[in-house]
């Protein structure tokens, strides 16, 4: 769609930043299969939760220097069904090098999260699953493709129903909608609530952002929420707490109290 109207200037730096990352040489990935994670974390009674390795973010109160090896492991000892980590550097303070660290450490699914804006950006990392962004892509028909030619599981995030209808048309089976307004970067759970009912049955759907709560937990899974994806209410940034007990008290939110 490549639509940079109205976004807040700090995703314009990102998207500027992201037009000068080039790739590698062609991965080919042999993928931890999302669906199966799913799954798994839903029989032991889990609510499916993506818990994010983020050191910090343009709207994150902090930065945790911690590494991200021993983060992941507290997210998966917390229940997390797969972890999700960011690979931009300059405002996230990610890199591929962390993902690669992390992937090798978990057995869970591992999420690239980054602005993938051309196919050889995806030549990067081994990853399980890779975030195409709807609005900041021209052809995303044809970066799905090339995602699943890698062997990677394309998740393809939206924030209202237009971009929903072209992550469909492109093939796009793994949906995130994101709660965060991309212009103003203010948070609206009745972002998900108002798009998931048009999604099909058969797509996997993940609610994004602004989840930090054991009742924003069961409001998104209420309104159709398959997974959640959480990043800074688990990394609680500038605090310190531990990683693995704010992951547990999600992925146990709907774990009466007799239970």
């Amino acid at each position: 769609m490549n639509s940079e109207t109205e976004v807040a200037p700090a995703v314009r730096s990102i998207l500027e930043a992201a037009r000068e990352r080039s790739g590698g040489d062609r991965v080919s990935i042999e993928a931890r299969s999302f669906p199966d994670a799913l799954a798994a974390a839903e029989a032991d009674g889990r609510v499916p939760v993506i818990a994010e390795v983020k050191p910090t973010s343009p709207t994150a109160d902090g930065t945790r220097a911690d590494d991200p090896v021993e983060l992941a492991r507290a997210m998966v000892d917390g229940g997390a069904a797969a972890i999700s980590v960011l690979t931009e550097p300059e405002h996230f303070g990610g890199s591929p090098e962390a993902l690669e660290r992390v992937r090798e450490a978990v057995d869970v699914p591992v999420l690239r999260k980054d602005f993938v804006l051309r196919e050889e950006q995806m030549d990067v990392v081994d990853a399980d699953l890779l975030l195409l962004i709807a609005r900041f892509v021209e052809d995303l028909e044809g970066l799905v493709t090339a995602a699943r030619d890698r062997g990677f599981q394309p998740l393809v995030e939206v924030h209202d129903s237009e971009e929903l209808d072209a992550a469909l048309e492109a093939g796009a089976d793994i949906v995130g909608v994101n709660n965060r307004d991309l212009a103003r970067l203010e948070v609206d759970l009745g972002t998900f609530e108002d798009v998931a009912p048009e999604a099909p049955e058969d797509v996997t759907l993940i609610a994004e952002s602004g989840i930090s709560t054991s009742e924003d937990v069961r409001r998104m899974r209420a309104a159709g929420a398959d997974a959640l994806l959480v990043g800074s209410a688990i990394m609680d940034h500038g605090r310190e707490s531990d990683v693995s007990e704010n992951t547990r008290r999600l992925t146990r939110a709907e774990v009466t109290d007799d239970e």
